[in-house]
C-alpha cells in the first residue's frame, strides 16, 4: 500500500494544505460545531454551577463563620457590659443600642478583612480549584466554551459573595433583636433615625458594599485564572487590600490615596448620618468598578490564550 493509499490519505491531505482541504476541515468544524443537541448556550447551566459550589466546604464554612459572628458579637457584649464611652463616640459607643446598631457595628468590623477573605474566597477558589484538581480540561471537553465557563464561574462567585454580604447584616438583625430589642437606630454622634428610614440606609450601605467588593473579587478572579494555586489567588487579592491600607495610611500622598481600591471601603458610614453623603460612595464605587473591569476583561484575555494541561 502507497502512502496516497493508507487510511489517513496523502500526506498533503491529512496536513490540510491539499485542494479543498481547508475547506473540508472548516465544514467538518462546523458540522461538529452544529452536532444536534449541542448548544453552546446550554453548557454549564448557573444552577448546577451554584450547586456545586453549595456543597463545597468551604462555602459552607464561610457562610457559617458569617451567620455565627453577630452572635459572637452579642455573646461578648453580654459578657463584658455595655461599652465603654469615650471622648470621640463610635460605632461601638452604640453597638447595644437596638438591633439596627449591632448590625451596622458588625458591618463595620468586617468590612476590612472578614468579607475581603469571603469574597476573595468565592471568586478566586473557582477556577483554580479546578485546574488544582484536574478536571478543568474535562469541563471544556464538555464542550464547555472557554467565555461561558468563565462567565458563569464569575456570576456564581458574585452571587455568593453578595449573599455572603446579605447573609451578615441579616443574622445581626435576629441576634440583635434577640439580644437587644428593636428600635431606632443611635447615631453616635447625636440623633436617631426611624426603624423604617433606618432599614432603607442599611439596604444602601449592603449594596455599596457589594460594589466596594468588586475589586477584591475581580483581582481574585483574574489570579484565579493565572495560577493553579486557590490559596495563591485567595492570598494574593486579599494581600492587595492589605497592601492598599498600609499604603492609604501615608497622608503624605494626599489626593492620591483616592485612587486606591481601599481608600473609599467604609464610605458607607455616610449612610447613616441624618442626612446621606453621597459624595465618598459615589467615588468609592467608580474607582471599585473602573478597577473591577480592567481585571474582569485580564481574565477573561489570559483564559482565552492559556494552555490548558490540568
Amino acid at each position: 500500500m502507497t502512502a496516497d493509499e493508507t487510511p489517513g490519505g496523502t500526506g498533503a491531505e491529512r496536513n490540510g494544505s491539499a485542494p479543498g482541504g481547508s475547506a473540508a476541515v472548516a465544514v467538518d468544524t462546523e458540522s461538529h460545531a452544529r452536532a444536534h443537541g449541542y448548544r453552546p448556550r446550554h453548557t454549564l447551566p448557573f444552577r448546577v454551577e451554584a450547586l456545586r459550589q453549595l456543597r463545597r466546604r468551604r462555602t459552607l464554612i464561610m457562610l457559617g463563620l458569617l451567620a455565627l459572628l453577630p452572635w459572637i458579637l452579642v455573646i461578648a457584649f453580654k459578657v463584658g457590659g455595655d461599652p465603654r464611652r469615650d471622648n470621640v463616640p463610635t460605632l461601638v459607643d452604640v453597638a447595644t443600642g437596638s438591633a439596627l446598631n449591632l448590625t451596622a457595628f458588625a458591618l463595620f468590623v468586617s468590612t476590612g478583612f472578614l468579607l475581603v477573605v469571603a469574597v476573595a474566597l468565592f471568586c478566586g477558589d473557582t477556577i483554580a480549584s479546578e485546574a488544582s484538581w484536574s478536571s478543568l480540561r474535562y469541563l471544556l471537553a464538555a464542550p464547555v466554551p472557554r467565555a461561558r465557563l468563565l462567565r458563569v464561574k464569575l456570576a456564581v462567585s458574585l452571587a455568593y459573595s453578595a449573599l455572603a454580604l446579605i447573609v451578615l447584616p441579616g443574622m445581626a438583625l435576629l441576634a440583635g433583636t434577640v439580644a437587644f430589642g428593636w428600635g431606632p437606630l443611635e447615631i453616635p454622634i447625636g440623633g436617631t433615625l426611624t426603624s423604617g428610614e433606618a432599614l432603607r440606609r442599611m439596604a444602601v450601605v449592603v449594596a455599596y458594599g457589594m460594589v466596594s467588593q468588586l475589586v477584591v473579587a475581580a483581582v481574585a478572579f483574574w489570579l484565579s485564572t493565572v495560577t493553579d494555586a486557590p490559596l495563591g489567588a485567595v492570598g494574593g487579592a486579599v494581600g492587595l487590600v492589605v497592601v492598599s491600607n498600609i499604603i492609604d495610611a501615608v497622608t503624605a500622598l494626599g489626593s492620591w490615596r483616592d485612587l486606591l481600591p481601599t481608600h473609599w471601603q467604609f464610605a458607607w458610614i455616610d449612610a447613616l448620618q441624618q442626612d446621606v453623603e453621597w459624595d465618598g460612595m459615589v467615588k468609592g464605587s467608580a474607582v471599585s468598578v473602573a478597577y473591577a473591569l480592567v481585571f474582569i476583561a485580564l481574565a477573561f484575555r489570559h483564559f482565552e490564550r492559556k494552555d490548558i494541561v490540568s
